[in-house]
């Protein structure tokens, strides 16, 4: 009985909170993090993404911050714009006419170049100074 009383609030607030959140969405430009890929991986990954073209409007450009974290929230790295090289640290992207990108890591750690340890890591996607999307990823030695 206990059990029920705690998630009929908790189902409510998602009900309540779902609707608001779908409208606040669909006013921004499309963004997209999408889950990468190989994952588990070892040694290197992909992590794909995806800004409107609403994004390019008014002739400004994205800024775009790509970051991976390990499980206490420290910077691992900074993956880099496939096709360019570019670290993905405040870049601003240029349209490419589909608004696919993708991002690629090594499995590095930052500073170091040591391989990064076995485990969980989190990326998150970041345009404009506002975050918009995060997902886990796993290493595998």
């Amino acid at each position: 009985m206990r059990f029920v009383a705690w998630a009929l609030p908790s189902l409510g607030l998602l009900l309540i909170a779902t609707p608001a959140l779908a409208q606040e969405s669909s006013q921004d430009p499309p963004i997209r993090l999408d889950r990468n890929y190989p994952n588990p991986f070892n040694p290197e990954t992909t992590i794909p993404f995806y800004l409107g073209r609403e994004m390019w409007d008014g002739g400004q450009r994205p800024v775009v911050s790509i970051k991976i974290y390990n499980v206490l929230a420290q910077l691992v790295a900074v993956p880099v714009l496939q096709g360019t090289g570019e670290g993905l640290e405040n870049l601003e992207l240029e349209w490419n006419g589909t608004g696919e990108y993708r991002a690629f890591w090594n499995g590095r750690v930052l500073r170091t170049d040591r391989e990064a340890a076995s485990g969980v890591y989190v990326y998150q996607l970041e345009v404009n100074g506002r975050r918009a999307g995060s997902k886990k990823m796993t290493v595998i030695k």
